[in-house]
C-alpha cells in the first residue's frame, strides 16, 4: 500500500494528460517560449496570407473571362467547397485530443496510420516544395511581364511565348538560390517578412476593391485595338490603330511580292479596326455586353450595340484567336501564325481552369501548422480557419462578379495583357495606382514561396524522425543551429524541378493533385473515425458529420480527376509507392489509428460472413495449427516444422502456433511470455504468417486439450470463426519413445492424435522433419503417394500444394496403389488416372500387386475394405457431365507412409523421411 501513488497524485497526472504522441525533438534545439497566441494572430491571419496568392493577381481575371461569369463562380464556389468541408473535418480532428507541432501531418498520420501518414505527408510535402516554385516563377512573371519588360535575355518574349518561359526558367532559378540562401542563413528574417507580406497582400486587395468603386464609370487609362473581331497586341493604340497605307499594321499584314505588288491578309482587307475601351465600370453593363467605340476619320462615330458578354464561356484550344464571337472566321488561324493577333497559349476548359484556380484556395492548414504555438489550439483551429476561408471565399466569389463588371471581355481573356502594352488588368483597375499591386503582389509572391521553403523541410524532418520511411533517415539530422540543412537542399532541388516547367499553369494543376490528395484524407480520416464510432472519438467541434467529410473527398477526387486524369494517376500511384514501401519496409508504429479499427470491423463483418454457413469444397485449404514442443531454452525442438508448414501454406490460409508448458499459471507467465517471443521469432524468420499463444497448465495432456478449445477446434461449425478455425495439426513425432523412461511421453502423443480424431479434423506426422528442406532450397525429384484407401482427396491435395512452393516447385509426383492378385490392376491404374484427371492433378499412377499375406494386417483392419475401394473407384466411371459435380467427401482414418531414402543410421537425426498423416473427413472438389 505504502508503494502506491495517493489520490491527489492521481488526481494531477489526470489533470496534465495529453491524447497525443509528442513530436520528435532535436535535443540540440533551443528551448521554445510558452505558447501564447490566439486565434487572430495564430490562425486566421496566417491562413489569409497563404491562401491569398499569385493566382489571384496575374489569373484570376484571365479565369474570369475565359469560363465567363457563370462558370467563373461555379470554379470559384467548387473549390471553396472543398477547402469549407475539409476545415470542417479537420477542425474535428484537431479537436480530438491535444495537437502536437506539425499540423496536418500528424493529424493524417495519428488518424488513418504510419502507411496512410506517411503516404500523405510526402504528397503533402511534394505539394508544398511545388507551391514555392510556383510562387517564384509567379514573381518572376510579375517582375519581366510587368514591371520590367527589358530584363529579358533571350529578347522580345511577346513574339514567342518560349523565350519568355526561357526567361522564367533563367531567373527563377536565380531567385530560388537567394531565398533557398536566407532561409538556410536567417529563419528569423523569413517570419519577419511574413508580417510584411502580409500586409502587402490587404492592402492590394483593398486598392482593387477602392479601385473598382472609383472607377464605377470606367477610365482611359487602357484602350485596344480591335481588327475586325480579333483582339491584336504590339500595337501603339493612339498612332497606329487603323488600316491607312503605310502604316504599322498595314507592314505587318501587308507584305511585298515578287512583282512588287503588296499582298494583304484576306482578314484584314475585310475588316476594319476599332478602338474600344478597356476598363468599362460598372455602370456601363460590361456584365451584359460589349460597347464598342469605333474611332475612324472626322468626325468620330460612336456605335454601341451587342456583340459580347461576360456571362458566357470563351473557352479557346491552342492556337486560336482571341475574339469577340466563336465564329470560325474570327478565331481559327486557318494555319497561318499570328501577325498581330492575340492567341490562345493552351487550350482551355472548365476542368483545366478548376486545376489551374485551386491553389490560390490552398493554405487552409498554416493555423494547425502552428498548433504547438498555439494557447488554445482546440478552439483557435476551428474557427480561425473556418473564418478564414468565409473571408477568402467571399472575396473570391465577389471578385469574379467585379471584374466581370467592370472589364471588357477581351482584355479579362488577354493573359499576359499583351494588347495593353504588357500591362496587369488587376493593377490598372487598383487605387491610387497600379505600382501599389505590382510592389504588392510581388512582395507578398515572394513571402509565401520563403514561407513554403521554410515549411516544407520542416515537414520532411517530421516524416524522418519518425522513422517510418526508412530511406529518409539522413533527412531526420539538423544541424548545429537547429536547422533542417539536409531537407532543405532537397527542397530546393524539387523546387528547381518545377522552376524548369516555367509555366504557372502548368505547375498550378499539378500541385493541386497533391494538395486535394491531403485534403482528401483528410475527409476519409473524419468519416473513418465517425463512423467507426471509436471510443477515442471525442471531438469539442460539432459541427460535423460523416456525410460532409464523404462529400469532401468525393469532392477532391472529382476535381482530381476533371482537371487531369493522368496527374490524378500520377499522384495516386505516388501515395501508393509510399504505402506499399512503409509497409514492406516501414518500421512498425501503434498510433491507435481509424486503420485498425476499420480493419477490426472488416475482420468482425467477413467471420460473421463465415459463419452463414459450412464452407463450400472449393474454398477448403488447410488451416494450421502447429503444436510445438520446447527445449529447456525456450526454443522449438523442431525448427523445419515451421518451414513445412510454410512450404505447406505457400503464403495463404491461416497458421496457429501454440505450445504448452508444465507448470502453475502464476509462477509460469514470464516464462510463457518469454516462450511466446520465442514463437513468433521462429515464424518471423520462416515467414511463415499467423498467430502464436503458449498455455500454462499443471498437465500437458489438459494443456492441449485446453488449447483445442480456445483455438474453436470443435466439431460444430457454430462454435467460433467456422471458415477460419484450425482444421489441420502439424505434431512432431516421438522419437525416443521406446528408450524413454517416461510413459508420458508417448501417452501424450497418443492422447493428442485420440483428440484429433475426435476433432474430425486432419492430423500431419512429419517423421524425420530434419531432413526436411529449407524454405531457400530447391530440390528435385518424386514425391510418392502411398494411397491405400480413399481418404477424402487430401494425401492428393499435400503433395499439389507443395509444389505451389519454389522448394517443391521441380518436383513430379507418384501415385502408388496397392491390388490385391484378384483385382483387375488394368482397370485400377484406369480408373485412379480418371480420378486424378478430374482432380486436375497431374501424377504418374503405378498399380503394386501384393498377396493377402503381404498385406499388414494392421492396414487391412483400419483401413476400407476392398470391396468398398473398388465400388469407389467403378463410381467415378462417369460420363462428362456428372463428374462435374463428384465432390468425393468420406470420414475414414488412415496412414500413409511416404518414403524417400536415406542412409540408414538409427540416430534421430539420421532416421529416413517418413510422412505419416492422420487424416479424418476432408473433402477435395473435383467440381
Amino acid at each position: 500500500m505504502e508503494d502506491r501513488p495517493r489520490i491527489s497524485t492521481l488526481i494531477n497526472s489526470l489533470a496534465n494528460y495529453s491524447n497525443t504522441i509528442p513530436a520528435a525533438t532535436d535535443p540540440d534545439a533551443k528551448p521554445q517560449p510558452s505558447a501564447r497566441m490566439g486565434t487572430l494572430i495564430g490562425v486566421y491571419l496566417p491562413c489569409i496570407q497563404n491562401i491569398f496568392g499569385v493566382i489571384l493577381f496575374i489569373r484570376l481575371t484571365w479565369v474570369v473571362g475565359t469560363a465567363g461569369a457563370l462558370m467563373g463562380f461555379l470554379i470559384v464556389l467548387c473549390c471553396c467547397c472543398v477547402t469549407m468541408l475539409t476545415a470542417i473535418s479537420m477542425s474535428a480532428i484537431a479537436t480530438n485530443g491535444v495537437v502536437p507541432a506539425g499540423g496536418s501531418y500528424f493529424m493524417i498520420s495519428r488518424s488513418l496510420g504510419p502507411e496512410f501518414g506517411g503516404a500523405v505527408g510526402m504528397l503533402f510535402y511534394t505539394g508544398t516544395t511545388l507551391a514555392a516554385a510556383m510562387y517564384i516563377v509567379g514573381a518572376v512573371e510579375i517582375v519581366l511581364t510587368y514591371m520590367a519588360p527589358s530584363l529579358s535575355i533571350f529578347g522580345d518574349f511577346t513574339k514567342d511565348a518560349s523565350i519568355m518561359y526561357n526567361n522564367f526558367r533563367v531567373y527563377g532559378t536565380g531567385l530560388l538560390l537567394v531565398m533557398g540562401l536566407i532561409v538556410f542563413v536567417g529563419v528569423k528574417f523569413v517570419n519577419k517578412f511574413a508580417t510584411v507580406a502580409l500586409a502587402c497582400v490587404l492592402l492590394s486587395i483593398l486598392a482593387v476593391y477602392v479601385g473598382i468603386f472609383v472607377n464605377i464609370n470606367g477610365n482611359d487609362n487602357l484602350f485596344m485595338c480591335i481588327l475586325g473581331k480579333r483582339l491584336l497586341k504590339d500595337v501603339d493604340v493612339t498612332n497606329d490603330c487603323h488600316k491607312e497605307p503605310h502604316g504599322a499594321l498595314y507592314r505587318a499584314f501587308c507584305k511585298n511580292t515578287t512583282s512588287n505588288e503588296m499582298e494583304c491578309d484576306e482578314y484584314f482587307l475585310s475588316h476594319n479596326t476599332s478602338i474600344v475601351r478597356g476598363i468599362k465600370g460598372l455602370s456601363s453593363g460590361a456584365f451584359l455586353l460589349t460597347n464598342l467605340v469605333l474611332y475612324n476619320t472626322d468626325p468620330v462615330v460612336i456605335i454601341v450595340r451587342r456583340i459580347s458578354d461576360n456571362i458566357h464561356d470563351g473557352f479557346l484550344e491552342l492556337g486560336q484567336y482571341i475574339a469577340q464571337t466563336k465564329d470560325a472566321e474570327d478565331i481559327e488561324p486557318l494555319g497561318k501564325q499570328p501577325i498581330r493577333e492575340v492567341a490562345a497559349d493552351l487550350t482551355t476548359s472548365f476542368t483545366i481552369l478548376i486545376g489551374i484556380f485551386f491553389p490560390s484556395v490552398t493554405g487552409i492548414m498554416a493555423g494547425s501548422n502552428r498548433s504547438g504555438d498555439l494557447a488554445d489550439a482546440q478552439k483557435s483551429i476551428p474557427v480561425g480557419t473556418i473564418c478564414a476561408i468565409l473571408t477568402t471565399s467571399t472575396v473570391y466569389l465577389s471578385a469574379v462578379l467585379l471584374f466581370a463588371g467592370t472589364v471588357d471581355n477581351l482584355l479579362l481573356r488577354d493573359k499576359f495583357g499583351q494588347s495593353i502594352g504588357g500591362k496587369l488588368v488587376v493593377a490598372n483597375i487598383a487605387w491610387p495606382n497600379q505600382w501599389v499591386i505590382l510592389i504588392g503582389s510581388f512582395l507578398s509572391t515572394l513571402g509565401a514561396g520563403l514561407q513554403s521553403l521554410t515549411g516544407a523541410p520542416r515537414l520532411l524532418q517530421a516524416i524522418a524522425k519518425d522513422g517510418i520511411i526508412p530511406f529518409l533517415a539522413p533527412f531526420a539530422v539538423s544541424s548545429r543551429r537547429g536547422e533542417p540543412t539536409r531537407a532543405l537542399i532537397l527542397t530546393v532541388l524539387i523546387c528547381q524541378c518545377g522552376i524548369l516547367l516555367g509555366n504557372v499553369d502548368y505547375l498550378a494543376p499539378l500541385l493541386s493533385m497533391f494538395f486535394l490528395m491531403c485534403y482528401g484524407f483528410v475527409n476519409l480520416a473524419c468519416a473513418l473515425q465517425t463512423l467507426l464510432r471509436t471510443p477515442n472519438w471525442r471531438p469539442r467541434f460539432k459541427y460535423y458529420h460523416w456525410s460532409l467529410s464523404f462529400l469532401g473527398l468525393s469532392l477532391c477526387i472529382a476535381v482530381m480527376f476533371m482537371t487531369s486524369w493522368y496527374y490524378a494517376l500520377l499522384a495516386m500511384g505516388m501515395a501508393g509507392c509510399i504505402y506499399k514501401y512503409i509497409e514492406y519496409r516501414g518500421a512498425e508504429k501503434e498510433w491507435g489509428d481509424g486503420i485498425r479499427g476499420l480493419a477490426l470491423s472488416a475482420a468482425r463483418y467477413s467471420l460473421l460472413r463465415l459463419e452463414e454457413g459450412p464452407p463450400h469444397t472449393k474454398n477448403w485449404r488447410p488451416q494450421i495449427l502447429i503444436l510445438a514442443k520446447l527445449t529447456s531454452d525456450l526454443v522449438p525442438k523442431y525448427r523445419k516444422l515451421f518451414a513445412f508448414a510454410a512450404q505447406l501454406k505457400a503464403g495463404k490460409g491461416l497458421t496457429v502456433c501454440v505450445s504448452v508448458i508444465r507448470g502453475d499459471y502464476a509462477r509460469g507467465v514470464g516464462e510463457a511470455m518469454a516462450a511466446k517471443q520465442s514463437l513468433r521469432r521462429t515464424m518471423d524468420e520462416e515467414r511463415v504468417k499467423g498467430f502464436v499463444d503458449v498455455l500454462v497448465a499443471h498437465n500437458i495432456t489438459d494443456g492441449l486439450s485446453h488449447l483445442y478449445k480456445l483455438t474453436h477446434f470443435v466439431q460444430n461449425p457454430d462454435d467460433g470463426p467456422g471458415g477460419m478455425k484450425p482444421n489441420t495439426v502439424i505434431l512432431g513425432w516421438p522419437y525416443g519413445w521406446r528408450q524413454s523412461e517416461d510413459d508420458k511421453t508417448w501417452q501424450v502423443f497418443l492422447q493428442t492424435v485420440r483428440n484429433v480424431a475426435a476433432a474430425r479434423m486432419a492430423l500431419l506426422v512429419p517423421k524425420g522433419i530434419n531432413f526436411f528442406p529449407d524454405s531457400s532450397e530447391k530440390v528435385v525429384g518424386n514425391i510418392d503417394i502411398w494411397w491405400i484407401v480413399h481418404d477424402g482427396g487430401l494425401l492428393m491435395l499435400l503433395p499439389f500444394l507443395l509444389k505451389q512452393h519454389r522448394t517443391w516447385k521441380n518436383c513430379r509426383m507418384r501415385i502408388f496403389t496397392v491390388a490385391q492378385m484378384e483385382d483387375n490392376s488394368i482397370q485400377m491404374k484406369k480408373d485412379l488416372k480418371m480420378f486424378l484427371y478430374h482432380l486436375r492433378i497431374e501424377a504418374e499412377v503405378e498399380v503394386v500387386e501384393m498377396m493377402d499375406s503381404d498385406i499388414s494386417a494392421y492396414t487391412y483392419e483400419r483401413t476400407l475394405m476392398m470391396e468398398q475401394r473398388n465400388q469407389m473407384l467403378r463410381e467415378l466411371r462417369l460420363n462428362k457431365k456428372e463428374s462435374l459435380g463428384v465432390v468425393s467427401m468420406l470420414s475414414v482414418t488412415v496412414a500413409v507412409q511416404t518414403l524417400v531414402d536415406f542412409n540408414d543410421v538409427p540416430s534421430e537425426e539420421k532416421l529416413p523421411l517418413v510422412c505419416e498423416t492422420c487424416v479424418l473427413q476432408l473433402p477435395l472438389s473435383v467440381a
